[in-house]
């Protein structure tokens, strides 16, 4: 099983950034053909809510609320660590929400946002944003 590990979040004013990051390690030899990693976050209250995906190809998708706020990428490390970025920018109050990476062997084109389709999420990390 593959294991993810979310850095520490943290707490910013509005109109500030953070850059969340996911280590993804004991992964199989079969990762290296097809993959697809994403974050997904959740508000209390609220239902978990896809905000970025990206595959083996680098292609990405985004949800509505952070394009063209938020900035998904991918460090394909050795020895079977591979790591996931995601960059906030612009964040406002609404963006307040426990953030968690997600990964999936085998690809789907785009890499979905839907949480239903990833094995693996990690135990997440809070981000808060004050007005």
């Amino acid at each position: 099983q593959v294991q993810l590990v979310e850095s520490e979040g943290g707490s910013v004013q509005a109109g500030g950034s953070l850059r969340l990051s996911c280590t993804a390690s004991r992964l199989t030899r079969s990762v290296y053909r097809d993959y697809c990693m994403a974050w997904f976050r959740q508000a209390p209250g609220k239902e978990r809510e896809g905000i970025a995906a990206i595959d083996i190809g680098g292609s990405t998708t985004y949800a509505d609320s952070a394009k063209g706020r938020f900035t998904i990428s991918q460090d394909k490390g050795k020895n079977t660590l591979y790591t996931l970025y995601l960059q906030q920018d612009s964040l406002n109050p609404g963006d307040t929400a426990m953030y968690f990476c997600a990964f999936k062997e085998g690809g789907s084109r785009p890499p979905p946002i839907t949480d239903t389709f990833y094995n693996d999420f990690g135990q997440g990390t809070q981000v808060t944003v004050a007005s």
